[in-house]
This record gives C-alpha cells, sequence and structure tokens, in this order.
C-alpha cells in the first residue's frame, strides 16, 4: 500500500512538473551582411556579462511604473549569457570572415584578440522598443590588435506584445551589435 501511495505521489508531481511546460524562445541569430575583413584572424568571445534579472531564464519586459515583470512565464530557451556570446561571436564570424568561438578558447594558439561585453540594460521597454546597451572592450594578448573599451546602446523595435517579439528584438540588437563591434576592429 505505501509503494502504491509512493508511486502516486510521484506521478502526481511528475504530471504538476509537466503541465507547467513553459514557452522556451531561442536567442537566433540573424543573417548579416558582410562587413569587412579584421586585422584580426581569430577574436575569442568572452561569456556576456549580464545584470542579475537578464541572467536569469525568465524573459522580462517593463510594465506601469518602470518595473520589470517576466513574460507570461515565458523562458529563454538557453542560458541567457551563453546565448548572446554565441549569437554576438556568430555576427562576428559572418561579417568579418574571421574564425570567432566563445570562450574556452578551443585551438592550441591563443586567439589574436579578445572580445568582453559587459550589457547593463537588457530588456523589452514599455515604450514598444527593446533597450540593449553596454560596453565591450577588444584586448589581444600579444598586441596584434589595437585595444579599446567603447559603450553601446542599441534599441531595437518590438513589433508586437510578448515573448516572441522581445526575443526576435533581442537577436536583431545582438546582430547590431555585432555590425558595431565589427566596425571598430
Amino acid at each position: 500500500m505505501k509503494k502504491l501511495v509512493l508511486s502516486l505521489c510521484v506521478a502526481g508531481a511528475l504530471a504538476a512538473c509537466s503541465s507547467a511546460n513553459d514557452p522556451r524562445y531561442l536567442i537566433a541569430v540573424t543573417p548579416a551582411e558582410r562587413v569587412k575583413n579584421l586585422s584580426a584572424r581569430t577574436v575569442e568571445v568572452q561569456l556576456v556579462s549580464l545584470p542579475s534579472y537578464a541572467s536569469a531564464s525568465d524573459i522580462v519586459s517593463e510594465g506601469d511604473g518602470g518595473a520589470l515583470y517576466s513574460q507570461e512565464r515565458a523562458q529563454w530557451a538557453d542560458d541567457p549569457a551563453r546565448g548572446m556570446s554565441v549569437a554576438i561571436a556568430r555576427g562576428l564570424s559572418d561579417r568579418t570572415g574571421a574564425a570567432v568561438a566563445v570562450e574556452p578558447w578551443p585551438l592550441n594558439t591563443p586567439a589574436d584578440a579578445r572580445l568582453d561585453v559587459r550589457i547593463d540594460q537588457s530588456y523589452a521597454r514599455a515604450d514598444g522598443l527593446f533597450e540593449l546597451s553596454g560596453q565591450y572592450a577588444v584586448s589581444s594578448p600579444d598586441g596584434r590588435v589595437r585595444e579599446f573599451v567603447k559603450r553601446f546602446q542599441i534599441e531595437t523595435p518590438v513589433t508586437e506584445p510578448g515573448p516572441a517579439a522581445a526575443a526576435r528584438a533581442l537577436s536583431a540588437a545582438l546582430a547590431e551589435l555585432s555590425r558595431q563591434v565589427a566596425v571598430s576592429m
């Protein structure tokens, strides 16, 4: 009898978990036009640094009074820092032709340049724009590439309410960020 009760409790717990299957949205890579060839042949993208609200799995948007709220229990399909890092690396590679990879660097020879992105704001604003702002730094361990730090402020339209539109807007913002990085390098 105890085994039957325990089995029913476990089955009930699993059913409760599966009924709370939140939709998950990708941080997609958007197609990019070629910008130019970089002086760096290889670039290591460090894991993007995010504020705590943006590093959580919930997709957030601004509500009344400026507070941030989870959108319809929707979640990112991947860890946001990893997903953003991969999107930036892919966008930079597509735009420049350089070999770009997210840390840890997979080759024996160190990368010519290292990209460090630190995001201050990343959310769908109440005014219908997605804000992605912060700074990025390019460093070069062996001095092959000019080192610098730049701020960025990117706003992309959120075409409709909801997490799918916010995910598309973030993807567009990351594509623009990779364009800005490519032009700067």
